[in-house]
């Protein structure tokens, strides 16, 4: 449904009566710079030629019924509302699809045109049901809306069972409701078939899972065909739900709780898009999320996570009480926060006394704000005095800084989201977006559907390759692991064919480096037919995708965790850079290198300084000019030696030097690799302070738990992928009494640290103070623009940078690197003949802590092993029969996947579900120059297994560890209810 208080926007109409320009906000994409005068009602209105006559009403504050007509979509002229008179033209035209021409006199309102509205709104009532006292819509009802504003006051013909005027007729009254997706229903007794659903799968998500089927009278939106929505290909974004003016589709959260009756904008709390919602709200509860419309990153759309998957934030498994506890084996005791506080805070004082400073630690989080995250670093460095201090980050995308700030300058995505609507080719390497960044997805199909030409580099047959009006040119499947050759191969093709842009080198880039990689990638052995063997790639293939790259026009670059989790993740993205500046295609719009951040505040953990080496804004923590500033402000001396990265906290834990850890919004324990190897090093520490929503499994190592807050209980800012820094605002108090930032602040009181901030805002104007990408940063900006890009300080627009490297690169000039194949350490072999990858669905989020605790897990409710035909032939496995997953680090049993998603010697499983154990095969093999884990190659063994009952060691041990738990959780439960 149409949120309430949208401000109402339409589509500007091309030149051509047949087709129309897209709308941004009221703006239109395409326009005539000819400015064209008429009249409507009386008033004369200049508009630029080609705009609607109902855009131009708009511009001159008339209001036209409509009712097919919505600012999401392009023009369609079907409910025959709008219509006006032309003096001199015969007819009444839908105004939604007639351009504005000079000297046209045009009327909105007459006896003539009042007549007939009423006469096709009393058509549409005949119809429908007239139960609005009860419908769920009622309120939010532009067909109620309409029927007021064209003043009709009785229906002349059959509604329902009543004979009007002696009239009856056929209806669809009767029709079936269809209650199958557990968020929204569909009413098809009360569809006026206006189209808008249909369209807005279509516009808007890309989908094209709705259609309208039958003729004439029987017709009706229809998912697929004639299928009920959960078995269709709907994938639940909620754009025909929020395009329908009617209750035909409306959430079933509506219809639980009523309307709401006020709204709060925010941003969502899942993927690194992130998009804005209107929390709308009925008092202290969420009634449902609409994606806002002013979002600059998604303009009005969403996905199922962001639009639906909201309820995980009042679960009743929320830990709203802190508990302690002496050993892990110890049922957890339920105390105050100043108990919880004090005990953590000698402990981990306890434990540097007798092991040395540097015997402990923190992780931050990439789910938190970037003020949360800020003061997480903050109290490592300052209240601990250790450098000890790495993130979640770690684990997917630090390439992405090491690699971007050796070549650029800087360690973050070039353009904005919006930018690929300006790129003639994209190039999708090692990313999944219809999974991982649907929003984004939708754009990109989106742009592709308008004729834009794609390649995708992926080991996986992935949606994009051949989806709805969508299929990739070329698709690179490559061998997991061979990465850095194919993007070799594609720059020896740019060098050896004269394809590189030698203008903008010469004026952009060093050319010492330049002419070092250019030797270096011409050379006979980088290939195609050189590499084709190792990458599995034909040549002919690698040939005609360089060729389109360099050659098609504005060539843009996003790339994914199947490009960073690798062994040599960081030569990769300094490869995809390489590529980029060779070909010129880097400072301007429809262009780019973008990398695809997986979660909320990827982006912005890393701004916060969260990595053992860095300050904020990505500064040497060795730089004593820079590390003078912060102890200033800070008033206490910092280490200027890096601390330890997470990998190796967790082997000097097994060591016996690492003691102690404070963990805020993370599980390492299910995220992180070797899952084995990382429960040792957490058992051997003395104190884990973990601060989540949930027992997640890190919690299972834990002596203090500290509970978190959920984005809507929160205040402060997100960064996307596109640095654009949004508001996160709090919508409900704190279940647990306190946001993150304000446990945080109170640990550090309690070691000694004195911390007093107010409010976020606070820490913002720190983290602007001393930050000199961020000097221009605000609450106040962020309020008054709806959201400001780093880096934002002087000699940038008010609002930001939008696109990066525009006349120079941040570096001066841009460096090029020789990248060098060298093959993966997990190398197939008898034992482990097959190579296993990971990723995402849609439908979950990272470990699934949260949206496994949601109706999302109907869709996908256990990790599968996608494994090829020929190689599940070999092995006698079935599509769903379990087999046994053995690496050189672990076992595990899945439920087989049989599909040619994946090519021959290649499986492929996902990661939400603690019980499935995907990390336990995963194995320590990390990047070289950043240690991220190399979770995209892993040699394994696949076997069928006869029942579940076969359970790996591991999982068997899972499950006897969780009982245990829940026991021991369940106990403290009860311990503290006595007590009561």
């Amino acid at each position: 449904m149409n949120a309430p208080a949208q401000p109402i926007h339409f589509f500007r109409a091309r030149p051509q009566p047949a087709t129309h320009a897209e709308c941004d906000h009221g703006t239109p994409a395409v326009l005539s710079d000819e400015v064209v005068t008429l009249t409507i009602d009386g008033f004369e209105v200049s508009v630029p030629k080609g705009t609607s006559l109902m855009r131009a009403a708009i511009d001159a504050g008339i209001q036209v019924p409509k009712l097919c007509a919505t600012d999401m979509l392009d023009p369609f002229g079907s409910c025959r509302l709008c219509l006006v008179e032309i003096e001199g033209r015969r007819g009444t035209p839908a105004s939604c699809t007639t351009p504005a021409e000079a000297g046209l006199v045009v009327r909105t309102q007459s006896p003539k045109l009042q007549q007939l509205r009423r006469g096709v709104m009393e058509l549409y009532l005949s119809d429908h049901p007239l139960d609005c006292l009860t419908c769920a819509a009622n309120g939010d009802c532009e067909l109620q809306d309409m029927a007021g504003v064209v003043g009709l006051r009785n229906v002349r013909y059959g509604v329902g069972d009543q004979v009007v005027a002696g009239r009856s007729g056929r209806h669809h009254l009767d029709s079936r409701k269809d209650e199958s997706n557990p968020y929204f229903t569909y009413d098809a007794s009360k569809c006026i078939v206006c189209n808008r659903c249909v369209r807005a799968c279509e516009e808007v998500q890309g989908t094209f899972a709705l259609t309208i089927s039958g003729r004439g009278f029987e017709s009706r939106v229809s998912p697929g065909m004639s299928e009920p929505f959960m078995g269709s290909e709907c994938v639940s974004c909620g754009a025909c739900v929020q395009a329908c003016p009617t209750a035909t589709l409306v959430e079933k959260s509506v219809i639980e709780a009523g309307q709401p009756e006020h709204s709060v904008v925010t941003t969502c709390a899942y993927c690194g898009v992130g998009c804005s919602f209107k929390a709308e709200m009925k008092g202290t509860q969420v009634v449902r999320m609409v994606p806002w419309k002013d979002g600059r990153a998604n303009e009005g759309h969403s996905c199922i996570k962001g639009r639906f998957a909201w309820g995980y934030a009042t679960h009743k498994d929320r830990i709203t009480k802190p508990m302690i506890r002496a050993k892990i084996t110890d049922p957890w005791r339920e105390v105050s926060w100043e108990e919880a506080l004090a005990h953590a805070a000698g402990e981990f004082r306890r434990i540097q006394a007798t092991h040395g400073r540097d015997s402990v630690g923190g992780i931050t989080s990439s789910r938190c704000t970037n003020e949360e995250t800020y003061l997480v670093q903050k109290l490592i460095r300052a209240a601990f005095g250790t450098n000890n201090v790495d993130t979640c980050a770690r684990v997917c995308h630090s390439p992405t800084g090491y690699g971007l700030g050796q070549t650029f300058g800087t360690s973050a995505g070039t353009q904005t989201f919006k930018s690929v609507e300006q790129a003639d080719v994209v190039m999708v390497i090692g990313a999944n977006p219809s999974e991982g960044h649907p929003v984004f997805a939708s754009r990109l199909k989106k742009r592709i559907r308008q004729g834009a030409r794609l390649i995708v580099v992926d080991p996986r047959r992935i949606d994009l390759v051949d989806a709805p009006h969508v299929h990739a040119e070329h698709h690179l499947q490559l061998r997991p692991g061979t990465n850095v050759a194919v993007i070799t191969a594609l720059a020896h093709v740019v060098v050896t064919e004269g394809l590189v842009n030698e203008a903008y080198v010469a004026e952009r880039c060093d050319d010492a480096s330049y002419r070092q990689w250019r030797e270096f990638v011409a050379r006979p052995e980088n290939s195609p037919e050189a590499l084709e063997a190792v990458s599995g790639v034909p040549a002919a293939t690698v040939r005609g995708a360089a060729r389109l790259y360099a050659t098609g026009g504005n060539s843009a670059i996003y790339y994914g965790l199947g490009v960073t989790e690798h062994a040599q993740g960081s030569t990769m993205v300094i490869g995809i850079a390489n590529l980029a500046m060779a070909c010129g295609m880097v400072g301007r719009e429809g262009v780019g290198v973008n990398p695809l951040r997986g979660q909320n505040n990827v982006q912005g953990s890393c701004d916060m300084g969260s990595f053992p080496h860095e300050l904020p804004g990505y500064r040497h923590i060795s730089d004593t000019t820079v590390r003078s500033q912060f102890e200033a402000a800070w008033g206490v001396t910092l280490n200027p030696e890096p601390g330890l990265r997470i990998p190796n906290m967790l082997d000097a834990a097994l060591e016996g030097s690492f003691k102690g850890l404070y963990v805020q919004g993370e599980d390492p324990a299910q995220s992180d690799p070797n899952t084995q190897h990382v429960a040792a090093a957490l058992s051997a520490m003395e104190c884990v302070v973990v601060q989540d929503l949930f027992l997640n499994e890190t919690a299972k190592y834990a002596h203090v738990f500290l509970p978190g807050a959920s984005f809507l209980e929160k205040d402060g800012t997100f960064t996307n992928a596109e640095r654009r820094i949004s508001r996160v605002r709090q919508v409900m108090p704190p279940l647990a009494g306190k946001a993150d930032w304000e446990v945080t602040q109170a640990l550090a009181n309690a070691l000694g640290y004195p911390m007093a901030y107010q409010h976020p805002e606070q820490i913002m104007a720190e983290i602007a103070a001393l930050t000199p990408s961020f000097a221009g940063v605000s609450y106040e900006k962020i309020e008054r623009l709806g959201s400001v890009q780093w880096p934002c300080n002087e000699g940038t627009d008010e609002a930001g940078t939008a696109t990066m490297h525009i006349e120079r690169f941040v570096r001066g000039k841009g460096r090029f690197f020789p990248t060098q194949y060298v093959a993966s350490e997990e190398k197939v072999t008898r034992r482990f003949p097959l190579i296993l990858t990971t990723g995402r669905v849609l439908s979950q989020y990272n470990v699934g802590a949260q949206t496994r605790r949601t109706e999302n897990s109907r869709w996908h409710e256990e990790d599968r092993l996608e494994i090829h035909p020929h190689d599940a032939e070999e092995r006698g496995v079935k599509h769903g029969d379990w087999v046994g997953i053995t690496s050189r680090a672990g076992e595990t049993v899945l439920r087989a996947d049989v599909t040619e998603r994946v090519q021959p010697g290649v499986v492929y499983t996902t990661f939400h579900f603690p019980e499935s154990g995907a990390n336990v095969i995963t194995t320590d093999s990390s990047d070289w120059a950043t240690n991220c884990p190399e979770y995209k190659v892993t040699a394994v063994q696949v076997n069928k297994v006869s029942q579940l009952s076969h359970q790996s060691e591991w999982q068997q041990g899972y499950a006897r560890f969780s009982r245990t738990q829940e026991a021991l959780l369940a106990q403290a439960h009860h311990t503290a209810e006595a007590v009561k």
